[in-house]
């Protein structure tokens, strides 16, 4: 069967806006899309949750929708630092736009071996790749990860006869980083910012282990967000970020909570 002829349908979007008042960002929200990603070497394939802007000039009446998924569609290769880079000008150019915004939202996987026994799993972590071009045509990179790991309360260990009350702990770091800055190296800072990692998969010599480190290394949620702003400052390949720490507390009925942000 031949395909319809193209047929003349009017451009509502095209139209020019008489009200001579720009947006900041106009794009769509919450698109799923498999991806893979570049990962120590490997691809890692991964479903990723798209948002995608640009700035619209003030006498343009609309974007067109349909051109930030055709920007997905076109992805050809795993995803790195640089092909993510190169997607956020595809789209920039796609829509005809000076600014614009790609945040790719994803689920990624470690395999880990457990401290003593080495028995292998996967623990997955919440991250993000964020690209932006500025009004100038100036382009920013950010990552953003959300770390699990195991804090315990050092007043509690000090005052109490026996034990300490610990918790499971998120730690979220965004920044701004150079091209060869890694997710896994992001990773590694909250982990050691820690009492102690979780990890996915664990015997009872390796509990024996995690109990006992995070005993002998008890943290605030203060000191989480300080240490890590630590290690970041060290780093000549970051640049600003933001820092968060939310201790899930065992003997309370809410959260602890710390972020600190450098410029």
């Amino acid at each position: 069967m031949n395909a319809p002829q193209r047929i003349g349908l009017p451009d509502i979007q095209g139209l020019i806006d008489h009200r001579s008042v720009a947006i900041d960002e106009v794009g769509i929200k919450g698109v799923r899309y498999p991806v893979t990603v570049l990962a120590r070497g490997e691809p890692v394939p991964t479903v990723a949750t798209f948002s995608m802007t640009v700035a619209l000039p003030a006498t343009a009446k609309g974007t067109h929708m349909s051109r930030f998924v055709e920007a997905l569609e076109a992805i050809g290769a795993p995803l790195d630092a640089r092909g993510f880079r190169a997607l956020v000008l595809a789209m920039i150019e796609r829509l005809d736009a000076r600014a614009g915004t790609v945040e790719m939202r994803f689920p990624y996987f470690r395999r880990k071996a457990a401290p003593v026994s080495g028995v292998e799993s996967l623990l997955d972590y919440e991250a993000a790749w964020i690209g932006r071009v500025d009004a100038s045509g100036a382009y920013s990179a950010r990552l953003r990860v959300l770390v699990p790991a195991t804090s315990l309360c050092p007043c509690s260990k000090e005052i109490s006869a026996y034990g300490a009350h610990n918790q499971r702990s998120h730690i979220t770091i965004e920044a701004d980083v150079a091209p060869d800055f890694s997710l896994d190296e992001l990773i590694r800072v909250a982990e050691s910012s820690a009492s102690c990692e979780v990890y996915g998969l664990l015997k009872r010599p390796d509990e024996k282990f995690v109990t006992e480190m995070a005993y002998d290394n008890p943290k605030f949620v203060e000191d989480l967000v300080r240490d890590v702003a630590v290690a970041l400052d060290r780093d000549a390949r970051v640049g600003a970020y933001s820092v968060e720490a939310e201790n899930f507390e065992s003997i309370h009925n809410h959260s602890a909570f710390a972020r600190l942000a450098r410029p």
